[in-house]
């Protein structure tokens, strides 16, 4: 049997204010997630994006095509039901995060984690109030409780829509402080992501490209760039 898919039947996708929010109707009915609940967007922007990929559906509704729906029924049917669990799991890459973790040899390598990591590292310090410290090689050493204490806080204060870009932020770069960084518009967000490819950049000079990997290092770079702009859609202003 060939899989069931959705088929559009609607002539108009339109973003609507609600009590709460937004919403979107499809010919006046509310869109509603996957598990049924109501789509109650924060912003008119986001309102707006969602409507633009239903509105942009051919005949077959093709979910991947729809990377704002996707992030907002997450934020509403996973994100919200367990807020504080995601933000401890988030909080968690401070104490392993990837911009501490540094080689010891070759030097050119070394000095290039330096002239590129530790801007990111002094930012967090001033910016956050948390100072983590590099280490050389791969075994764990753990961070300064205060200054991890430090970074859970303002994680924890995310909105739902908000932490639901924020774990894409930080799973994709593997890194708490680069996350922060790209929510800080500290810098373009594709100079961020660089930064969390650094090593595989460095790997990619000394031996070449791979096909495979540079296919997926693509893949992630458009779902880094989504989270951005998922993350900068859900500020309430």
């Amino acid at each position: 049997m060939s899989e069931w898919k959705q088929k559009r039947f609607w002539k108009t996708a339109t973003a609507e204010a609600v009590d709460g929010g937004w919403t979107v109707t499809l010919d006046g009915r509310s869109v509603k997630t996957p598990a049924k609940a109501a789509l109650i967007l924060p912003t008119s922007g986001m309102a707006d994006a969602v409507a633009a990929e239903w509105d942009a559906q051919d005949e077959v509704v093709n979910p991947l095509s729809m990377p704002f729906t996707r992030s907002a029924n997450a934020a509403i049917d996973k994100v919200a039901v367990q807020h504080a669990e995601v933000a401890d799991m988030l909080a968690a890459y401070g104490d392993a995060d990837l911009l501490c973790y540094r080689a010891d040899a070759p030097q050119p390598l070394v000095d290039r984690q330096a002239v590129t990591w530790d801007p990111y590292l002094d930012w967090a310090a001033e910016a956050l109030g948390a100072r983590l410290m590099p280490r050389t090689g791969l075994m764990h050493e753990s961070q300064d409780a205060a200054a991890l204490a430090a970074l859970s806080a303002p994680v924890h204060g995310m909105s739902n829509f908000e932490l639901a870009a924020f774990h894409d932020l930080v799973s994709l770069s593997g890194s708490l402080i680069l996350g922060f960084a790209a929510a800080h518009d500290l810098h373009p967000v594709l100079t961020i992501w660089a930064a969390s490819r650094l090593d595989e950049i460095w790997q990619e000079e000394q031996w070449g490209e791979d096909e495979e990997a540079q296919e997926l290092a693509k893949i992630k770079e458009g779902s880094f760039l989504h989270a951005k702009a998922f993350f900068d859609a859900a500020k309430v202003t």
